[in-house]
């Protein structure tokens, strides 16, 4: 196995973010005067282990190849899914030349605060497992498992009750025991060839996976978690905003 293999960074930005629920494309929310892209592409440059990145974007993308960055770009077209965007940048790789014992390290465009020495760590553990690593916390809040009901609101008008207000609501089924549980976060770094295996074994099952670690899951290939920051949130939600520039501002 190559133990100094290269590094070939990746960032996903196809996607909108539904659940931001913003105008534009979540990756292109402005924090402190640059977009979240340009904030995660910035810490991957910090990185001594990066020396260029992929980004893949969506086909009707006008707004990445007008932007600034910390360091030399590439792009490639993403999909209608978020795997289908990584395969995508996995070819690109693959075509520049890489060699299957490289390293793919695939980073969210919405994760901009990530902690440079986490990107090192996470990469340094990639380099001395067959399949990768990947940033990670241990869950510190109490999980619960829900069950979904409907259940109808009584209304007494006229001494007549009507029952025809029907609402869903979640309660609480089962607490979960955490003691094993991670949050994933990103990057996420895998060698190039087992990536590809596992990219091809998710299409031809028709598989959904939410994030690449999973796709190793299916074919229980080990991926090593290693610690990351608990600064290293995603934008998801729009509170997720204020937190993030907080982070950013504290981290100056």
């Amino acid at each position: 196995m190559n133990t100094t293999p290269r590094i070939h960074a990746m960032i996903v930005a196809a996607g909108r973010g539904s659940r931001f629920g913003a105008s534009v494309a979540k990756q292109y929310t402005l924090l402190q005067g640059h977009t979240l892209l340009q904030h995660s592409v910035a810490r991957l440059a910090c990185s001594d282990y990066i020396d260029k990145c992929l980004l893949v974007i969506a086909a009707h993308d006008t707004t990445a190849q007008t932007l600034d960055f910390a360091f030399s770009i590439d792009y490639a077209i993403g999909g209608a899914e978020r795997w289908q965007s990584v395969q995508a940048g996995v070819e690109a790789i693959s075509h520049s030349g890489a060699e299957d014992s490289d390293l793919v390290l695939i980073h969210d465009a919405a994760r901009p605060a990530v902690p440079s020495n986490d990107i090192d760590q996470v990469i340094e553990a990639a380099m001395t497992e067959p399949y990768g690593a990947i940033l990670a916390t241990p869950v510190a809040d109490t999980l619960k498992e829900s069950n979904v009901y409907s259940t109808a609101q009584s209304e007494i008008t006229n001494e007549t009750i009507i029952s025809n207000y029907n609402h869903a609501h979640s309660y609480a089924k089962r607490t979960i025991d955490r003691s094993n549980m991670w949050q994933a976060q990103t990057p996420q770094v895998f060698r190039l060839g087992e990536l590809k295996r596992v990219l091809a074994y998710v299409l031809t099952h028709n598989l959904s996976i939410t994030d690449e670690a999973s796709a190793f899951e299916y074919l229980d290939l080990p991926i090593r978690l290693v610690t990351g920051s608990r600064q290293n949130i995603k934008l998801t939600y729009p509170d997720d905003a204020i937190l993030l520039a907080a982070i950013l501002t504290a981290q100056l």
